[in-house]
């Protein structure tokens, strides 16, 4: 078996420990002796092509790199929408997040969006900045990262990636956060991500997985006891039920 993933603008959009989670999905699929193959798409590049890719990964980046990365994608509107709409499994995070929505509106102008979730994002106020816990309905663990954000994010009907147990989340009214869609998983949590969830990292693998190889029913466990106490570390010190 073989998994092949597309780091989507890892040259603009890198701001978060993106590589981290890109590392992440690759050696969980190495460790169960799955073959992971990493591509990158930067702006040099041209010949998008999703048609042998099995999980696309968009980082996040400053409202003057998602200008840029979003109007080359929108180049790729298309192939991006029918990649979701077919089951690909893509993973957005933060400003990735916002470019998946209808747009993303600023102080002095509005960033069209991909439209790919019916969500849309404003600018607020003031950042959303700190640690936050996730209860989400998929996974056993709790979902755990960083949050620095200036967008509010409204995801109208979508459901969300979890309920917020402590910290600020899509637009800090609703106690939501982010959006799990067929399987699409977007959020603002990142520092990085998967490292510091490995059940979610491997909700994401298992689909892709499962898409590709339809005999494929789960993945061998591994021993994450080391990232399990990281999670759990994070669960308890600000949050605890």
């Amino acid at each position: 078996m073989k998994i092949k993933i597309l780091h989507l603008y890892p040259d603009l959009l890198n701001l978060y420990g993106d590589k981290g989670n890109i590392e992440c999905m690759r050696m969980r699929l190495v460790w169960r002796g799955i073959d992971a193959e990493v591509v990158k798409y930067t702006c040099e590049d041209t010949g998008f092509d999703l048609s042998d890719i099995d999980i696309v990964f968009v980082g996040g980046g400053s409202d003057r790199e998602q200008k840029i990365v979003c109007h080359r994608l929108l180049e790729h509107k298309k192939d991006l929408q029918e990649y979701v709409e077919n089951g690909g499994a893509l993973v957005a995070v933060c400003g990735g997040y916002q470019l998946l929505g209808k747009y993303y509106k600023l102080e002095d102008e509005t960033i069209e969006g991909l439209d790919i979730l019916d969500i849309y994002t404003e600018q607020g106020k003031k950042r959303l900045i700190g640690n936050i816990v996730l209860k989400s309905d998929f996974i056993d663990q709790k979902i755990v990262g960083f949050e620095n954000h200036g967008g509010r994010t409204y995801i109208g009907k979508h459901m969300p990636l979890g309920k917020v147990l402590y910290g600020y989340g899509n637009e800090e009214k609703s106690g939501a956060e982010g959006v799990i869609y067929k399987n699409v998983i977007a959020t603002y949590l990142h520092g990085p991500l998967f490292p510091k969830n490995p059940q979610l990292c491997d909700y994401v693998l298992t689909a892709a997985l499962k898409k590709k190889y339809p005999d494929f029913t789960e993945l061998a466990p591994l021993d994450d006891s080391l990232e399990n106490t990281a999670n759990k570390y994070i669960v308890d010190r600000f949050k605890s039920d």
